[in-house]
């Protein structure tokens, strides 16, 4: 039978070589080939586990090898230019351009389907302008002791121990030589980010890495020991990630190594594990005041929270809370459910979550709508590569944008989509040293901020094109998307954007706030009594 004929010519052969070496020795080397074939054949037909070896013995090896190579083949010889998954060979040449500082520049036209629905594009001006400085910035914590002036492009939160140690140190001497900003990520501050000083964002999460007891409750001490340090410009609490909004963490004991438990605080050798949830506070008026604690306890830094959006009444409580009582915190990061992670659950990478588009959107619209807007700066997330994604997510109401992936290709990422397994080919999110240890930092730095800056030269082009001086000036009119081969509409004709103060007075006549904007609560996270009532009578 056909199905077998592997195995059985591994025997066949096996044979011959034996009767040959009898009369030339150097057909052992044959002898032992085949019989390692034919023992694996063998085991494959005893063996119970797999139906396809015992039914294939040795071509169902073929089949496995085959697709493991699988995602390879496509990406390098299959998938198109433009074909996203995640990042399009297209959007990974730009980074790899910009960071080498090689021209960027496409010849004969645009590989983009200029009718095809979806596309999008910034207006530009008859009268363009020339911009001196590319450096654009915002000022986070006006009203702070300790303002702190960002640029709009930084590095998104990616902990130590989802990245090696070169490639903190690369991202973090990129963001020093840049001017730029690093975030943390929940894995707190190891000394890989002091050791070239460049400005650090903090992210706190569920298990207070880096200002926990021995129980995994926030500690004060700890935590002023860690914010009053000068490298730390910011205090971000996470409530939740993009890419895993509501679920918590574990890293395996086996990996919490010497320097990842001295980070974060944890026993070496033990479980770490990151609560779904914060201990700290229960309620959206809770969290406004643990807030406001540890701008105090960090001697007046910008202190704000980072949230993918999920339920809308949350994030409602969340704004009513700030409206009736304050204190407000001086930002708010808006992680889109496309963002990325080490690892996750697959249909929490997939179908959990409001992508960044509409979840930032909603945080500003409730902003302006309680008039707040001008006192708390918006930061988004959330696959964001070129200038063109810079300028329409700051016209859609961010203030700076945050970069993970995109930093990871100038390190020297290829997308190879191993950070779950330990086996990154390019030393980027991998603990094996044999791996990381390859990364030049010095060279990958400079590859961090060489892509900063020529993609904020890029956006200066953009928004010069234009007519305006700074990114801040976009709004949703400068940018137009095609819905159907024959119509176009700007994001101000797409979506409802609230007037400042139309909040305060009612919910107005946009789907999500008339739902569940005047049920929301600012002292609990619980739905509204209609939603529970509904939700308990169908598990009766």
């Amino acid at each position: 039978m056909s199905r077998y004929a592997a195995y059985g010519s591994s025997i066949a052969l096996l044979l011959l070589s034996l009767l040959l070496a009898t009369r030339w020795p150097g057909w052992g080397w044959a002898a032992a080939v085949f019989a390692v074939l034919a023992a694996l054949g063998t085991w494959d037909l005893l063996q119970r586990r797999s139906t396809l070896r015992r039914n294939y013995p040795l071509l169902a090896h073929f089949r496995y090898g085959l697709e493991s190579i699988g995602p390879e083949m496509r990406q390098y010889f299959i998938e198109g230019d433009t074909a996203e998954v995640p990042f399009s060979r297209q959007q990974r040449a730009l980074v790899y351009q910009r960071a080498k500082s090689v021209s960027d520049v496409r010849p004969f036209g645009s590989q983009q389907g200029v009718y095809a629905a979806d596309y999008e594009w910034l207006n530009h001006s008859i009268a363009p302008v020339e911009i001196a400085s590319h450096d654009f910035r915002i000022v986070v914590g006006s009203e702070s002791a300790q303002p702190y002036s960002a640029s709009v492009f930084n590095i998104s939160a990616m902990s130590f121990g989802a990245l090696s140690p070169n490639a903190i140190r690369a991202l973090n001497a990129g963001a020093k030589a840049g001017g730029f900003h690093h975030d943390t990520g929940e894995g707190s501050i190891s000394r890989y980010h002091r050791e070239h000083g460049g400005d650090l964002v903090w992210e706190i999460g569920s298990a207070y890495f880096g200002c926990r007891d021995a129980e995994g409750r926030f500690s004060e001490e700890r935590f002023v020991a860690n914010a009053t340090d000068p490298q730390v410009k910011m205090i971000e609490l996470k409530l939740s990630q993009g890419a895993k909004p509501g679920k918590g963490g574990l890293l395996p004991g086996a990996k919490v190594t010497a320097e990842i438990a001295a980070a974060r605080g944890v026993p070496v050798g033990l479980d770490c594990v990151s609560p779904s949830r914060h201990s700290a506070f229960s309620t959206p008026r809770g969290l406004l005041d643990f807030l406001q604690r540890l701008r105090e306890l960090s001697g007046g830094k910008p202190v704000g929270f980072k949230l993918a959006i999920g339920h809308p009444w949350e994030w409602f409580g969340i704004a009513k809370a700030m409206y009736e009582s304050g204190p407000l915190p001086d930002f708010i990061v808006v992680d889109g459910a496309e963002g990325g992670t080490g690892a996750a659950p697959a249909e929490f990478i997939d179908h959990v979550g409001l992508p960044m588009h509409e979840a930032l959107m909603l945080v500003h619209n409730t902003l302006v709508g309680l008039g707040l807007r001008e006192r708390i700066r918006l930061g988004a997330a959330g696959r964001i590569i070129s200038a063109f994604d810079i300028a329409r997510t700051m016209a859609m109401g961010a203030d700076w944008c945050n970069a993970g992936r995109g930093f990871m290709f100038a390190v020297g990422c290829i997308q190879a989509q191993s950070c779950h397994n330990d086996r990154c080919p390019t030393g980027v999110a991998t603990q094996d040293p044999r791996r990381w240890r390859a990364l030049d930092v010095p060279d990958k730095a400079l590859r961090v901020r060489r892509f900063h800056d020529n993609t904020l030269k890029a956006l200066a082009d953009l928004i010069g094109a234009a007519g305006l001086v700074h990114p801040q000036q976009l709004g949703p009119e400068h940018i137009l998307r095609r819905v159907s081969a024959i119509e176009v509409r700007s994001l101000a004709a797409l979506y409802r954007f609230l007037e400042p103060g139309e909040l305060i007075h009612g919910a107005p006549e946009h789907a999500v706030f008339r739902s569940f904007w005047h049920d929301a609560r600012s002292d609990s996270f619980d739905p509204p009594e209609r939603i529970r009532r509904l939700r308990d009578s169908k598990s009766l």
